[in-house]
């Protein structure tokens, strides 16, 4: 690897690998980068590393996906340790000082050593099996807290509040011992799989690609805090859109009209005037189960960008409906607490807690018909699952005759339409229904969707 074209190769595959996982990187960025190896050199692994982001990444929310690429490409060893592991004790003692002393090359050594004694699988001996999570198990790291802490402390005693303080910060020390072990094990696998294939496998994408039905806590909580920031660019785009379209389309009559006194020759276009009245926004949320993740994202991102529009109405349901708007503009400061809000003040389930689209969307239509004009747009959200349960199509087919537009984002894959108690095909019947499982989907098209 040490060869200029080994580098090259490295650096170009590192990229390739980045893009595969949604990161925009262009011609001038690789160049930077190459740039950057040349200066910085190899000797300096981490330093390699801060450079090689520096010149590629475009935010911090990168970072997760960049550093176990950059591990793959720029291992910090090739093969085992050149001696076996010591026993389990023996490495937990050595882990313990470790964590004490926040050794980091220390750590990284020791990372080697559990992977290669306690992680691999298989029968064969050159089994290409290593497991991080078998590493763990069998390691237990995380008992060695009380242990650190009163090798840290000492003999000199300190306060409750230090004590909190210093756990947190051992527990940060055995969370960087895990991501090292988890590191060399996709190393060791990627040793004999190849590492194009783990790079795309085994590293977990960003937060804006996960969907949105099987993202975690954590997942759809970072997601959440991305909601300002994407806000932004969608109200600017949006304010863009809005100043061309009032330029208005030409007004051909006009513009021939005028066109006499040179001839004939329409040398001044007439545009006709565009009335200046703002779209209202209507957004009907499936809040029940995995759902719920979805609805909540797209609904603090529609309440953020309000301001582009006359009037935004939010309404959430499960088998009932109820007007959460004014729930959502009190809770944009919180948005991790959204969900819970609104399950407990909003009426949303009948005599069951299953969602039904069908009896929800009826009593929308019956109740909050007035919400929805010409110049409204709604946007329905779930997956149209119905617990097969009537679908109602003919209060979807009232919503779509009273409304300007009505599209449907749907959170699952369009293979899955129509398969179970799906009556999403029906409903694309009468309403744009589009595929929306993931948060940089989701942007794409409100962006593209929402009126101006």
């Amino acid at each position: 690897m040490t060869t200029a074209a080994g580098v090259a190769e490295r650096l170009t595959s590192l990229v390739g690998a980045l893009r595969a996982h949604g990161i925009r990187i262009g011609t001038g960025e690789t160049v930077d980068a190459a740039r950057a190896v040349e200066a910085l050199g190899l000797a300096d692994r981490e330093l390699l590393r801060e450079g090689l982001a520096a010149t590629l990444l475009h935010g911090t929310g990168q970072r997760q996906v960049f550093d176990p690429v950059f591990d793959l490409y720029f291992p910090r060893g090739v093969g085992g340790p050149e001696q076996r592991a010591a026993g389990r004790e023996d490495l937990r003692d050595r882990l313990a000082a470790a964590l004490a002393a926040d050794d980091q090359a220390l750590l990284g050594r020791l990372a080697v050593e559990a992977v290669d004694g306690f992680g691999g699988y298989g029968s064969a001996p050159e089994s290409d099996g290593w497991s991080s999570y078998q590493t763990l198990e069998r390691l237990r790291p995380q008992t060695l807290l009380a242990r650190v802490r009163d090798d840290v402390r000492g003999q000199g005693g300190s306060s409750g509040f230090a004590d909190r303080l210093l756990e947190d910060e051992i527990r940060r020390r055995i969370e960087t011992f895990r991501a090292l072990v988890a590191a060399e094990a996709r190393r060791r696998v990627a040793e004999r799989r190849g590492r194009d294939e783990i790079a795309r496998r085994a590293v977990a994408p960003t937060a804006d690609q996960v969907d949105f039905l099987f993202a975690g806590k954590a997942r759809l909580a970072e997601l959440r805090r991305t909601v300002q920031p994407l806000a932004r660019k969608l109200a600017t785009r949006l304010a863009a859109r809005r100043r061309r379209a009032s330029r208005g389309a030409i007004d051909l009559r006009r513009t021939l009209r005028g066109s006499l006194s040179t001839g004939g020759v329409p040398m001044k276009p007439v545009l006709r005037r565009r009335r200046p009245a703002r779209p209202e926004l209507v957004l009907l949320c499936d809040v029940s189960g995995s759902v719920s993740g979805f609805s909540d994202f797209t609904m603090l991102l529609v309440q953020a960008v309000h301001d582009q529009f006359s009037k935004v109405r939010v309404f959430a349901f499960v088998n009932r409906i109820d007007e959460v708007t004014g729930l959502l503009r009190h809770g944009t400061a919180d948005p991790e607490g959204l969900s819970a809000r609104i399950q407990a003040e909003a009426t949303l389930t009948g005599w069951h807690g299953s969602s039904d689209y069908g009896m929800a969307l009826g009593e929308f239509a019956e109740r909050y018909g007035d919400a929805v004009g010409p110049r409204t747009t709604v946007f329905v959200l779930g997956d149209a699952r119905t617990n097969m349960s009537d679908p109602n199509l003919p209060a979807v087919r009232q919503i779509a005759e009273r409304a300007r537009r009505v599209y449907w984002l749907n959170p699952e894959q369009r293979s899955r339409w129509g398969t179970g108690d799906s009556a999403a095909p029906a409903y694309a019947e009468l309403v744009e229904m589009h595929e929306c499982r993931t948060a940089r989907q989701l942007s794409a098209l409100v962006g593209r969707l929402l009126p101006v």
